[in-house]
């Protein structure tokens, strides 16, 4: 019996997510968690603290060298990550 009135699953799960606002913490989540995957093992390494404030992704990196290079990118890494993560999740990147 098929029913004209489905839906695919991931749909549902999106709808689900953003009416009970979960959406946006969720996605949040995944964009931390995609840091070391999008800016390597040598970044990561580096990477002392990272969190979401305001659609700002706060970083701490302990390596000054890697501090100045990351600050003249903020704005390709920030697109980046939103793209990783397939949603708009940061707006700029700053780092500490």
């Amino acid at each position: 019996m098929r029913r004209s009135n489905t839906e695919r699953l991931d749909e549902v799960i999106q709808q689900f997510m953003r009416l009970n606002g979960i959406e946006t913490p969720y996605n949040q989540y995944r964009l931390i968690q995609a840091w070391p995957e999008v800016m390597g093992k040598l970044v990561e390494k580096y990477t002392a603290n990272i969190f979401i404030k305001n659609q700002t992704l706060y970083v701490q990196i302990t390596s000054p060298a890697i501090k100045q290079n990351l600050m003249m990118e903020h704005h390709t890494l920030a697109r980046k990550l939103n793209e990783h993560v397939g949603a708009q999740v940061i707006e700029d990147i700053h780092f500490y």
